[in-house]
């Protein structure tokens, strides 16, 4: 060993091994470039060295990829990318107790978990208030992971029926009149909650349940003039609500129901200045009993990583803008003083 430089080793099973180190060690060379490390696996054991920091790190890092492999998981990119995330943060260990955490299973028999501690927080708020805002960008699993808890109580028997709605607002561009009947006309804004009904439920079990009454997705203007007893409900996509449609929702809940209300503050369609129903109900409704605010960032992405890097890139050019137009305004109030 070189002067200066620090050298542990871990022992680890073949299979293991080879499913943190990845396709070409693609994990373990992550590893390495973040920590400035060299790692040497032979006969059995992984060789860390460099910085005794670093070492440690990337050994921490190591040992929560192989007990996730252990456990049954198939290690990807977003696992390596949070691992070595939370080691800087000397969070080790979080990963794995998050591993225990199995809210279901898909239709193919994949387990639906949290994989941040964001998604984490969130699905304990959601067990336990009345009433949860799932605040985040894209790709945190806000909508996914409410899915898949109504799915859960209702397969459980906790409420008798789930209810899925979101306004129906063009994303920024105009479609012009829909062929169809109303239902027709309505689905291509509510895809995005039939395709995780579909993935973790199974078409044939939610067309039956649907055809039962048992399962509702519907525009939320439907929702008007309903009381919603024993129900789980999901009010998705709540940044293009307007301010009456949020209290009209919000007043619509009955006994025995629990309500998931998710959106990202950066992506309304909402005409012009309009204000948002989701803005309005978290200044509301802060400070009200029973009533859990998540918010997750883009630490929380478990899309492809460059999702992350995309949401990271655009929170930095909204700071800037931001700035810049407060800047603006001021320079034009002195002008105006002059």
């Amino acid at each position: 060993m070189q002067d200066g430089l620090y050298e542990q080793s871990i022992s680890m099973e073949a299979e293991h091994a080879t499913n943190v180190f990845g396709e070409l060690d693609c994990h373990v060379k992550k590893i390495e470039r973040s920590f400035h490390v060299t790692i040497v696996e032979r006969d059995g054991r992984i060789k860390v060295m460099g910085e005794r920091q670093a070492v440690d790190n990337a050994i921490s890092v190591l040992e929560e990829l192989a007990s996730l492999s252990e456990k049954g998981s198939e290690i990807n990119e977003q696992n390596v990318n949070y691992c070595i995330a939370l080691a800087y943060e000397n969070m080790n260990g979080a990963v794995t107790a998050m591993d225990d955490e199995l809210i279901c299973h898909t239709i193919n028999g994949k387990p639906v978990k949290p994989k941040t501690l964001g998604q984490k927080e969130y699905i304990d708020a959601i067990k336990d208030k009345m009433i949860v805002f799932g605040l985040g960008p894209a790709g945190t699993g806000k909508t996914y992971l409410a899915m898949a808890m109504a799915i859960t109580a209702f397969k459980n028997e906790e409420v008798s029926r789930i209810i899925l709605t979101r306004p129906a607002i063009e994303a920024g561009e105009k479609l012009g009149f829909l062929p169809g009947d109303l239902q027709s006309k309505v689905d291509p804004y509510l895809r995005p909650l039939y395709d995780a009904l579909y993935q973790i439920m199974g078409a044939d079990s939610f067309l039956k349940n649907m055809e039962k009454g048992l399962i509702e997705v519907a525009p939320l203007a439907y929702m008007r003039g309903r009381t919603l007893d024993n129900a789980y409900i999901i009010l998705d996509e709540a940044q293009n609500t307007t301010p009456a449609q949020m209290k009209m929702f919000l007043t619509r809940i009955g006994y025995g129901s629990k309500v998931v209300i998710t959106g990202d503050q950066t992506q309304k369609d909402l005409p012009g200045d309009a204000l948002s129903g989701l803005d309005v109900a978290i200044r509301v409704l802060k400070d009200v009993d029973d009533i859990g605010f998540c918010y997750l960032t883009s630490k929380d992405v478990v899309r492809h990583p460059l999702v992350q890097k995309i949401v990271n890139a655009y929170e930095k050019y909204e700071k800037k803008e931001t700035a810049r137009k407060e800047r603006r305004v001021v320079y034009s109030r002195k002008k105006n003083n002059r």
